[in-house]
């Protein structure tokens, strides 16, 4: 079995970051910026409905060297290609010009220009130990630690303005995701990497964008949160994600309201779908959001080990209703809950990407390795797995010294 996939600590995040950009971009940045991906309990594909989920902060982090230039150039290079830095200007960052993860990593100034920002130029080199294609915002990750970045080297004082500005910020960031990167998304990414607080999970309302803390310490429980990084690929930009979200849209417009969170009466509204498939996906996305509201009812009143059935009704929904399942996810789903797992389910977007399971934490290495087993009689590669508690949300780290 797979070891758990342990977050870098501060020193070695900012290290990591602070020695890339050094050999590729020479010189010192002027700080390091880190935000975290996030991984969704429960309310998923509700955020482009106007409804509520309940994301949180993973310890597990992507870190930025930044520094401000005094001219209109850009040079960017990630660790994941760090011979292939990339060299343009602010103008050159543009919807349609740009792409792969320049697009996340520069998309933010684009964005934070056409909300009205002054930007100049600067140079990036980003580490991350956030793991990319598991559906836990490793996109949003990087959008984030740039945004905080740029908003402290050009004075913008945005994350300084407390919860407000950081909503501003987490907007700015999914602008940046939608336009630049392409990806239709909502907003739950960017505000659990930007407005999550230690020890909490984000309760976040999508139709005005509030958010409440909910205090979330599995470890008093004595249970423990596994992901499960099934490997199969997981892609927002195939037109899967894209079409899900159209026929949300399509419905909602045919029921005569703003948002399917709107739909109050659920027999009525598929009754007045006639379409198979709207009707599905309208079933899934009233029902996701009402399962929000219980297992936030249930961790307020000290009852989490009752969660379980909540996050096993949400995969069936997300499985047979909304149709963004697939094998990997299920057999990680169905070997958990078999090896004792209170609850588990896919979280993120779908058609790959990670699980979570709902464990005793005397249980986790009896869960992974179930899990771990079946994805081998399987002939698939073994999954990745971490331990996840609710992290704070996106922060300038120490500066680190040149290495």
């Amino acid at each position: 079995m797979t070891e758990p996939l342990l977050a870098w600590s501060d020193e070695e995040g900012a290290g990591r970051a602070a020695a890339l950009f050094a050999a590729a971009l020479g010189g010192e940045p002027d700080g390091v910026w880190a935000s975290p991906g996030r991984v969704n309990l429960i309310g998923e594909h509700v955020d482009y409905n106007g409804g509520l989920c309940l994301p949180m902060a993973l310890p597990h982090r992507t870190f930025a060297a930044v520094r401000r230039r005094d001219d209109d150039v850009v040079r960017l290079v990630s660790a994941l290609a760090p011979d292939e830095a990339w060299t343009g200007t602010l103008g050159g960052i543009a919807p349609g010009l740009v792409s792969s993860w320049v697009a996340y990593a520069g998309g933010t100034a684009w964005s934070l220009g056409q909300a009205g920002h002054a930007l100049g130029g600067f140079d990036a080199a980003i580490a991350s130990c956030v793991p990319l294609g598991a559906g836990l915002s490793s996109s949003a990750a990087i959008e984030c630690a740039v945004a905080l970045a740029l908003d402290e080297l050009f004075d913008l004082g945005l994350a300084a303005s407390g919860d407000a500005g950081r909503a501003h910020l987490a907007a700015v960031c999914v602008r940046a995701e939608n336009e630049v990167a392409g990806a239709p998304t909502g907003g739950m990414d960017q505000a659990a990497s930007l407005r999550a607080t230690a020890g909490h999970a984000l309760l976040l309302d999508t139709l005005d964008h509030s958010v409440a803390q909910v205090p979330f310490h599995l470890a008093e429980a004595g249970l423990e949160l596994l992901v499960i990084d099934t490997r199969a690929e997981h892609a927002l930009v195939d037109g899967q994600y894209a079409a899900r979200r159209a026929a949300c849209h399509a419905a909602a417009a045919r029921l005569g309201v703003g948002t399917l969170r709107e739909v109050d009466d659920l027999p009525a509204a598929l009754a007045a779908l006639p379409d198979p498939v709207e009707q599905q996906r309208v079933r899934h996305v009233v029902t996701e959001i009402a399962r929000v509201e219980q297992f936030v009812a249930l961790v307020r009143d000290d009852r989490v080990r009752e969660v379980g059935p909540l996050m096993d009704a949400s995969h069936e929904s997300l499985r047979l209703d909304y149709e963004v399942s697939c094998d990997e996810l299920d057999v990680a789903v169905v070997s958990a809950r078999a090896a004792g797992a209170l609850g588990a389910r896919m979280t993120g977007g779908g058609f790959g990407g990670s699980a979570i399971a709902l464990v005793e934490e005397s249980s986790v290495g009896a869960v992974g390795a179930a899990v771990t087993e079946a994805f081998v009689d399987r002939g698939w590669p073994e999954p990745g797995l971490l331990i996840a508690s609710a992290a704070p949300g996106g922060a300038r780290v120490r500066p680190v010294p040149p290495p």
